[in-house]
């Protein structure tokens, strides 16, 4: 494992300039990742989000230990801010500083591998698609499930506060119908058709990427643009090797469950949940299948 390089290759200037110092990157307990030494790093996380999981992937892909903290929606922003970043999830804390957003902390991860193992490549491709997901699938197929699951709030707990401190699963669940409409207000979540619409119209477009027969999105090598839909993806398709535990078909209201199954049957669906499949439930293992 190579020691972050500022020098490394082109990024490392970014990547010094987007970290914010003054947090105390000192951990408070054991890594998630019980390999090698102790962990040095602290994710702040809402445990269900797919911008999260873009970071816990990338992190374990390059064999990084770090100790998870996880915040329920609403004391994020607070958890956020107090970690250095800007109000959203996820932020990493490092020895070299902190690191507010998912894409970031996926180079931060790249910093550490061969240049032959990192999500970004060098290409312009890859980060223009990433960034084009991460402003459309990503907040699209949040809007859908989060529209889905609201009105159902005994499952919609269950799975939301994994992990989370006590006190903040307990508030959620009393505060339960004020949440409901503040994240209808936050979200935005007005047209549950139209959101549909426009998740599938970003399936239909990475499918037509994958039609000419390549392997991955931009040819034959994993990439970030892989990473980044498989993850932002995972909102509508539910893979069971997630980074914690999400609802399958079988115990999911009807409603939910067609749409569900919808999109795992679509090709770019099923795209994702091969990659899960492969590459994320020993994400630690995969460097050397990529």
């Amino acid at each position: 494992m190579q020691v972050l390089d500022g020098g490394a290759d082109h990024h490392g200037h970014a990547l010094r300039d987007q970290a914010h110092h003054g947090s105390d990157p000192r951990p408070r307990g054991a890594g998630r990742l019980r390999v090698g030494d102790h962990a040095l790093r602290r994710l702040v996380t809402i445990p269900i989000s797919h911008y999260c999981e873009k970071a816990r992937w990338a992190l374990e892909r390059a064999g990084l230990t770090y100790r998870e903290e996880p915040h329920v929606q609403g004391v994020h922003q607070f958890a956020s801010r107090r970690a250095g970043g800007h109000g959203t999830l996820p932020v990493l804390i490092t020895e070299h500083g902190t690191f507010a957003d998912s894409e970031w902390i996926v180079r931060y991860a790249d910093l550490h591998l061969e240049p032959e193992q990192r999500l970004f490549t060098g290409d312009p491709a890859v980060e223009q698609l990433c960034r084009e997901l991460d402003a459309g699938l990503g907040p699209d197929g949040r809007r859908l499930i989060y529209a889905h699951m609201l009105p159902r709030p005994e499952l919609m707990l269950a799975y939301n506060n994994q992990a989370v401190p006590a006190w903040e699963a307990k508030a959620l669940t009393k505060l339960y119908p004020f949440a409901v409409r503040w994240a209808t207000r936050e979200l935005a979540l007005k047209d549950l058709d139209g959101d549909r619409n426009q998740v599938l119209q970003a399936f239909d477009a990475i499918a037509q990427r994958r039609s000419d027969g390549r392997k991955h999105l931009l040819g034959g090598r994993f990439t970030a643009a892989d990473l980044t839909f498989a993850c932002l993806a995972a909102a509508v398709v539910l893979p069971p090797e997630y980074g914690v535990a999400l609802p399958q078909p079988e115990e999911l209201p009807d409603a939910v469950r067609e749409d569900v199954e919808r999109f795992r049957a679509h090709p770019a669906g099923a795209y994702a949940l091969e990659l899960f499949a492969k590459r994320r439930e020993n994400a630690f293992a995969q460097r050397a299948a990529s």
